[in-house]
């Protein structure tokens, strides 16, 4: 996640608070998506941006995942993404995103 992207999420926390903000990501591969996860909840784990050392541990979930794929108009869903999740490999990403969850996230 870049430094531009941490300070908006970081932003949104202090104005609408934590428990309000849900980070939805759609990083390709497992890996990349574990890294922002843990961003958003643990803190940049490359102590470069600016939340580094910051533990928002803020809801977060990639756009393939049942729990936002199920709040997502089905015809949106399908235009914009379906053809993106052929390709990628869900279960991988989900498990990150999983593990990411239960050690970091305060607010589910």
């Amino acid at each position: 996640m870049d430094l531009e992207n941490q300070k908006r999420v970081k932003d949104f926390a202090e104005q609408y608070g934590p428990e309000n903000i849900v980070v939805v990501l759609g990083a390709a591969e497992g890996e990349a998506a574990g890294l922002a996860a843990e961003t958003v909840t643990a803190g940049d784990p490359t102590y470069a941006g600016p939340l580094a050392g910051v533990q928002l541990g803020l809801s977060v979930f990639h756009v393939c995942e049942n729990e936002i794929k199920d709040e997502v108009d089905s015809s949106v869903y399908d235009d914009q993404i379906s053809m993106m999740e052929m390709v990628m490999d869900v279960d991988d990403i989900a498990k990150e995103m999983s593990s990411i969850r239960e050690q970091y996230c305060k607010y589910l």
